[in-house]
């Protein structure tokens, strides 16, 4: 735990001396809560609360992706990274780090999204839907954080920027996070379930008190956490295969 603790530190340290990556962090989910929300759904309660977890679904997605997927990437082309790789201390303290801290800067970028939809919108949701929201979004970044740990130890850092925008915005959109959930067009509504963001969005979306999450939403999501771990830890093998041996 203490090497854990160290870790993330050093990790949180590192980032938040580069300002912009907190402020980009919050900065798109937020002017989509301004461009798309509020003027459309914002005076509709129960459309402006829907739309506000998609809105933090999105933040989510965002920050599990781009910081796992480009930070990894970026960190092993590091002589630092290859040093801590050989230190007797395993992988844990590391990964664990990484983890901890894409969950701490994705709070941070759903702090924007809360803060907009309570001064512009009519979303309202009771202090325990808030809090199990939030750990529905936890529990809904899953998926994204293996997928990013996937993507940053599985290719140079050129490749994984390209393969994280590309896949970041179709998961997005495909999942419904950017249309009306209430009305969504009939191709969204087709592919959506097979998504892993509409399997994290149905979570969140049941946790602040609309609907259950729907069965096939559920099974895919478990499919994505399964597969998505599996090549994670097969892209962190082979990296460190690759390296070390």
């Amino acid at each position: 735990m203490s090497l854990l603790l160290t870790h993330t530190r050093y990790q949180f340290m590192e980032t938040v001396r580069v300002p912009i990556a907190l402020i980009g962090n919050g900065f798109f989910p937020a002017a989509s809560m301004l461009f798309f929300v509020v003027p459309f759904a914002g005076d509709h309660p129960v459309g402006a609360t829907l739309a506000t977890a998609s809105m933090m679904t999105f933040a989510v997605m965002s920050s599990a992706l781009f910081t796992h997927g480009i930070g990894v990437a970026e960190d092993r082309v590091q002589p630092w990274d290859p040093y801590t790789r050989t230190l007797p201390a395993g992988p844990w303290p590391r990964l664990g780090a990484r983890i901890l801290n894409s969950l701490l800067f994705t709070l941070v970028g759903v702090l924007p999204v809360l803060v907009i939809s309570a001064l512009f919108t009519e979303a309202t949701v009771t202090p325990v839907q808030l809090v199990l929201g939030v750990g529905a979004l936890l529990l809904g970044s899953v998926p994204f954080q293996l997928l990013g740990l996937f993507i940053g130890y599985a290719l140079p850092s050129k490749a994984a920027i390209a393969v994280v925008q590309l896949l970041f915005f179709p998961m997005a959109v495909g999942g419904g996070l950017l249309t009306n959930p209430m009305d969504a067009p009939a191709f969204i509504d087709a592919v959506a379930p097979f998504l892993p963001s509409r399997g994290a969005v149905e979570l969140v979306w049941a946790a602040v008190g609309y609907g259950s999450p729907r069965p096939l939403a559920t099974a895919m999501f478990a499919v994505w956490v399964a597969v998505a771990g599996a090549l994670a830890v097969w892209a962190y093998r082979r990296d460190e295969g690759r390296r070390f041996s």
